[in-house]
């Protein structure tokens, strides 16, 4: 298994610091694995009002925030294959209020959602525990930006460490 260091400010866009700078040091795969851990437990035995809650007007409700982080996480995940099978197609981007607003979520248990989100993270971890340095660190372009490999794991969870602190800030989630 292979250490996957924290990427430099040239393998991702400036706009991805945000999620990157929520993942702390150390092993990023364990990382994953005790984020699975600790969403799945946060978002288990919710009630039907509190799955479909919303903090705001506008705003997603807690089930369609978990099928956000299944979206991202397999275009994500998507992205770091692509570059670390060294294809150099460049991936386009996508409209994350366009695919929630489609999203099948509302017909749905946020127990499903979840058991599908623990589906697509373990995946994840089986992937990124198994790469190389030198796959870690290929680049490709994604919605016509440079990324690196490595970049897009941490993005993955920081991005779910930000969706994390929402539902505990904003959603009131225990």
């Amino acid at each position: 298994m292979t250490t996957i260091p924290r990427p430099k400010l040239d393998e991702h866009a400036p706009y991805y610091s945000r999620y990157i700078d929520r993942v702390p040091d150390g092993d990023l795969v364990a990382q994953l694995g005790k984020q699975l851990m600790d969403t799945t437990a946060l978002l288990a035995g919710l009630s039907a009002e509190r799955e479909n809650f919303a903090y705001a007007p506008g705003k997603w409700t807690v089930k369609q925030v978990v099928l956000h982080l299944c979206d991202v996480e397999r275009v994500m995940g998507y992205r770091a294959l692509t570059f670390a099978r060294n294809d150099p197609t460049d991936l386009p981007g996508f409209d994350e209020n366009t695919w929630a607003d489609v999203a099948t979520g509302s017909g749905r248990a946020l127990a499903d959602i979840v058991e599908e989100f623990r589906a697509i993270r373990a995946a994840t971890i089986h992937f990124a525990r198994h790469l190389t340095p030198e796959e870690l660190a290929r680049r490709g372009n994604a919605n016509g930006k440079p990324v690196s490999v490595r970049a897009l794991l941490y993005i993955i969870a920081g991005h779910e460490t930000h969706h994390a602190e929402l539902f505990r800030e904003r959603y009131l989630l225990p």
